[in-house]
């Protein structure tokens, strides 16, 4: 997927993230999918408290690359509650790839079932860079 996103051609909304290391300072680059969600724009770290989203959490910053482009953000982490819909939006577009880091919760859970694992998955907001 990141040799994709690199190439210019995304998969879904695949992206390659760049983020700035919390403690080295170096950028550091993953492959996610950016979710378009009620007209606004969401990562999800399905695999939980991971490199990236510690990253993205300490520099509040970062960009999404596709190709050539290159996209400054900004990020806002999302409290337990309102990742519910986020989350549930996200297992709905990607659940083949990613539902197994969801321990078995599916789209159609009710809204206690996702506040319930919902401290488990970062979730950020994508803003525009100031």
């Amino acid at each position: 997927m990141i040799l994709l996103a690199r190439l210019g051609l995304s998969m879904n909304g695949s992206r390659t993230l760049a983020v700035k290391g919390r403690k080295s300072g170096q950028w550091h680059t993953t492959p996610v999918n950016l979710l378009i969600h009620d007209g606004r724009r969401y990562l999800v770290s399905p695999r939980g408290q991971t490199q990236w989203s510690r990253n993205l959490r300490v520099a509040g910053a970062g960009e999404l690359r596709l190709g050539r482009r290159t996209e400054s953000f900004r990020a806002r982490e999302l409290g337990d509650d309102e990742k519910v819909p986020v989350l549930r939006a996200y297992l709905r577009k990607w659940r083949m790839e990613t539902g197994i880091f969801f321990g078995g919760t599916k789209p159609n859970a009710s809204d206690d079932e996702f506040r319930a694992i919902a401290s488990r998955h970062p979730a950020f907001e994508i803003l525009p860079a100031e």
